[in-house]
């Protein structure tokens, strides 16, 4: 009856979603694999743990109990994983930075800066979708990532944040914005937005395609991409128009087909590194020290919860 680390995961996350449908998203499985995994987990300890109806899922007093006791003992084994993994790869190896959009300024600089201090870690830069923000970092397949906020994950660790600058509207050159100067986010209501699809959490997904305006306006929505080049060429072929932060803005201005216009009366968008808690690997940590010393932003601590500020 020995313990399987799978069935304690997929418990942790019911737990926190009470939702068998989302929880199997959060781990990348269906929603019967969850349903499998918990009644595995019942059969060991001998009672239910979740009462699940038509309308709801909750935890028994019993699963209660057993989360109380379960959550600080296995972030303290993936604390000890953590520490035994950095300590062997130390700050050698390969860092895997993942990024959405550009890579803009600030994040060009502390890639550089990572590099002369530790001339002996390369550095690989991968692209991200922006329908799966927070996925290739719990999936392993980047050590740290850049991501736009907001980011409100409790396995992630959000810092620092940059680049906080006013959203820019895409549109197309046919478009009867294209010529304006700046808008109001009022005036959003007068097109149809972009959203983004995929496995990004609602969340996300509602704050770089709002669905009303801050008056209360709505806003009609457009098609759903995955990347953001999806989402340009949509935006040329007058199929909608797209938020973005003004970097990625600047970085496609000299495309012919596309105008950029500055929005009023928006919160400004940020990007913001993210890494895994409870802990990183070193080379991640190092390179959130060298992004910090670009930004002038702190570090969030490695046993911090991420939340946007």
């Amino acid at each position: 009856m020995g313990l399987e680390i799978r069935e304690l995961e997929a418990f942790l996350v019911l737990a926190r979603e009470l939702h068998f449908g989302r929880a199997g998203e959060r781990l990348y499985v269906s929603q019967s694999r969850v349903s499998q995994l918990l009644k595995s987990l019942e059969h060991r300890i001998g009672a239910p743990l979740v009462e699940r109806t038509s309308r709801r899922v909750a935890l028994t007093p019993l699963g209660e109990s057993f989360l109380a006791g379960l959550r600080p003992a296995y972030d303290a084994l993936c604390a000890t994983v953590d520490e035994a993994r950095s300590a062997a790869r130390g700050t050698g190896g390969v860092l895997r930075i993942g990024f959405q959009g550009t890579v803009d300024d600030h994040l060009g600089r502390a890639i550089a800066r990572f590099g002369d201090r530790y001339p002996e870690c390369a550095v690989d830069i991968v692209e991200i979708p922006l329908s799966d923000p927070f996925g290739p970092l719990r999936r392993q397949e980047v050590d740290c990532a850049v991501v736009l906020l907001p980011v409100a994950e409790d396995d992630l660790v959000l810092g620092p944040v940059f680049s906080r600058q006013p959203q820019t509207l895409a549109v197309s050159v046919r478009h009867p914005f294209a010529a304006r100067e700046s808008l109001s986010a009022e005036e959003l209501a007068g097109c149809r937005l972009i959203g983004i699809g995929g496995a990004a959490p609602d969340y996300w997904r509602r704050a770089q395609a709002p669905g009303l305006t801050p008056g209360g306006l709505p806003v009609p929505a457009g098609p759903g991409v995955n990347t953001l080049q999806e989402g340009l060429s949509l935006v040329a072929a007058n199929r909608g128009a797209m938020l973005l932060c003004r970097s990625t803005a600047e970085y496609h201005r000299g495309r012919d087909s596309l105008a950029f216009v500055p929005v009023r009366g928006l919160p400004d968008s940020a990007l913001g590194l993210i890494r895994h808690r409870p802990g990183s690997s070193a080379q991640a940590s190092a390179f959130a020290e060298a992004l910090a010393g670009t930004t002038g932003e702190g570090v969030t601590r490695a046993d911090g919860r991420a939340r946007s500020r």
